[in-house]
């Protein structure tokens, strides 16, 4: 049964087949301006060695603590990743609060399924277990965004609560309930 695990380097080999499935989608390209293809570009080069890929885990895990180093209008996040067994499927973000910017686009959590693990449950079941580790960071009420033709995210949302606030350009927003 797959469950959420905290980034560590035992999962490196399973990790960059993940990584090389999101790279066949496009992801990492400098028009991927998502966290992960930032991720895939910024540290993607020096996973292949261990102690790249370690170097990387200790930044995921550092990202949660409010006094890291950060990029500009980023906040807190904790990064968790949807495992089973040595397998990683997938990654859910849950931001510590909301800038304007993650008001409109972002929201509070966000999450990536592994393109072979798709359409398996696994993101509605990653977002359901994520809940109540944002209700422990002291959010209520998480808001969720997706784009608009995302019918698979929309399903995910939805099927956790999700109640439809507004539409804000081509993203639709959510907010889900972590109690």
């Amino acid at each position: 049964m797959a469950e959420l695990s905290v980034p560590t380097v035992g999962l490196r080999v399973s990790f960059l087949a993940g990584m090389a499935e999101f790279r066949g989608e496009g992801r990492g390209a400098e028009t991927d301006q998502t966290e992960m293809g930032y991720e895939i570009r910024r540290f993607g080069p020096d996973w292949s060695e261990a102690a790249g890929f370690a170097r990387y885990v200790d930044w995921l895990l550092a990202q949660a603590r409010e006094d890291s180093p950060r990029r500009p209008g980023y906040v807190p996040a904790t990064t968790l990743w949807w495992v089973e067994d040595e397998e990683y499927l997938g990654r859910i973000a849950i931001r510590h609060r909301l800038t304007p910017t993650l008001r409109e686009v972002g929201g509070h959590i966000g999450y990536d399924v592994r393109p072979s693990a798709r359409r398996r449950g696994h993101a509605t079941a990653m977002l359901r277990a994520a809940l109540p580790v944002a209700r422990a960071l002291g959010i209520e009420s998480a808001l969720l965004t997706c784009d608009v033709d995302n019918v698979a995210s929309r399903k995910v949302i939805e099927g956790n609560g999700g109640v439809f606030d507004d539409q804000r350009g081509a993203k639709l927003r959510y907010w889900v309930s972590t109690g």
